[in-house]
Parts: structure tokens; sequence; C-alpha cells
């Protein structure tokens, strides 16, 4: 496996909150409240997504590469979307961008290819499950089941549709027009969460305390930004200080990089977990709007 040091934190992180998941889930079925089989399915889908994301499903070239457009010079991996790579293209050459806003604009073009990377591994499973279905005749009440659990599925995969058609229409928009002074957040996570709350059944007040929120969430996102460049930069000197032979400056620089890999773990962990708990209350608000 072939990840960097902010990769290797992130998989950690992932793999924890699947970890807690997973217990929450073994609770659940022990008490008889997964009869459905509904809950571990997504779990399934779940490391599917994390397998897929960090290469590690024995399928060649799958893992996301993590790139910086500034620090690289280049965006040496592409967007696998003709309709992005021409948006991207204008952007970057239009001169409405400062560096530092191209180096954010790529992170929103970066984030939106992932989702429609695990859009794309939903789809291959809901397919899966389907071509399975469709080879039993007999409807039993198994099949009633898993019928149900398709259905979630199909559910699933129209909000991560409507996600990614709402995040395009944001990128076309700010590709053309440049960043707007006035916008309310930057991290391309929490503008989808904001677009995505204000289409769900949410009272003024209650939009307004998800909000608040959302700075909340975004701050933690920033700090987890911060420590995950300190990691690379330590990680950087590390490699460099191993070639020197020098051992208390070694030692010291180990302890700093073990200091700072913990800290970007713990929060990648807090931020995945912040996130998964905002998505299904919105998650909760889109499903009573379709009711």
């Amino acid at each position: 496996l072939h990840l960097s040091a902010v990769k290797l934190a992130e998989l950690h992180s992932d793999l924890k909150i699947q970890e807690k998941d997973e217990l929450r889930w073994k609770k659940l079925k022990a008490e008889g409240l997964d009869e459905d089989g509904e809950k571990e399915a997504k779990l399934r889908r779940n490391l599917n997504v994390i397998m897929t994301k960090y290469g590690m499903n024995g399928k060649k070239n799958s893992q996301l590469v993590d790139t910086n457009y500034i620090k690289d010079g280049t965006e040496s991996d592409t967007l696998d979307d003709p309709r992005l790579e021409k948006l991207w293209s204008k952007a970057k050459t239009s001169g409405k961008f400062s560096d530092e806003e191209l180096d954010k604009l790529w992170r929103e073009f970066k984030h939106h290819k992932e989702k429609i990377h695990e859009y794309n591994i939903l789809l291959e499973t809901v397919s899966r499950t389907e071509d399975i279905h469709k080879n039993v005749i007999n409807p039993s009440e198994e099949n009633l089941v898993k019928e149900e659990i398709l259905h979630n599925k199909h559910r699933e995969l129209k909000d991560k549709l409507r996600s990614i058609n709402q995040g395009f229409e944001r990128l076309r928009k700010v590709s053309h027009q440049g960043y707007d002074t006035t916008s309310e957040f930057e991290e391309p996570r929490v503008i989808d969460l904001w677009d995505m709350a204000k289409s769900a059944n949410f009272t003024e007040k209650e939009l307004e305390s998800f909000r608040e929120e959302l700075k909340h969430f975004e701050a933690k996102i920033e700090k987890h930004h911060h420590y995950q460049k300190q990691l690379e930069i330590s990680h950087q000197k590390l490699k460099h200080v191993e070639g020197t032979g020098d051992k208390d400056h070694l030692n010291r620089n180990k302890e700093k990089y073990a200091m700072l890999e913990e800290k970007t773990k713990e929060l990648g962990y807090k931020v995945k977990k912040h996130l998964q708990d905002l998505s299904s209350r919105i998650s909760q608000g889109l499903q009573h709007n379709e009711l």
C-alpha cells in the first residue's frame, strides 16, 4: 500500500468509524433490531467504499490519488469526467482566481470526483443485488425483505445523485463567476450539507441552529486541514533527518511526527463522525419531505 502519511491517517479514521458502526450494529442485531439486514448491507457497502478508496480491493488504479494543485504545481491526477475537466480548464485560465482560490477550487473538484466515485460503487452494489433478486422466483418473506433493502439502497442512490447534481451546478457557477465573497461557507463538504439542509423539511429555527452547527463543523475541518499539512511537512523533514545520521535530531523529529500523526487521526475521526451525524439528520429531513 503506497499511501502518504496523510492518507494513512485518513484510512485509520475511516476504519475507526467502520469499527464503531459494526459494534453498534452487533448490539442492534442481538436485540433483533436488524431483521431485514439493511444495516448489515449498509456496513458492507461502506467497507467496500473504504477498500476501493484506498486501493485495497485488489483492483488496479481504483485508489483516489490525493494531490494538491499548488504544491504539486500540476493537477497530476485527472478528474475522470469530461464535463469536470472542461470546467476546471476554463476556471484555471480565466484569471478570476488567485493561487489560493485555485487550490480551494481544486479541492472542490476533487471532492466532487469522490462523490461520483462513491455513487458508482453503490450503483454497482445495487445492480449486483438486483441481479441476484431477479434470479429468485418464489416471493417468500425473505425476498420481500430483500426488496425493502433494495428500496432503501435506491433512496440512498437518489440522495447521492441529488447531491452530485447540486454540486455540479455549484462548480459550474463558481468556475464561471469566481468565488462569491459573501458566501457563508468555504469547505466543499459544508457547502454540500448547507445546500441539502435548505431542501430538507426543517423549520426556520431548526435551519438556523443547523447553520450555527455547520460553522463549528467548518472550523473543525480547518483545524484538521492544518494538522494534515503539518503532518506532511513533518514527514518530509523526518525523511531528510533519517539521511543525516544525527540520532538526537532523529528522535526529536520522530516524537514530533508521532504526536502530529495521533492528533491528525483523532481530528480526522471527529470530522468524519460529525459529518456522519449531520448527514443523517439531513437525510431524515429529506425523507420526511418525500412522504
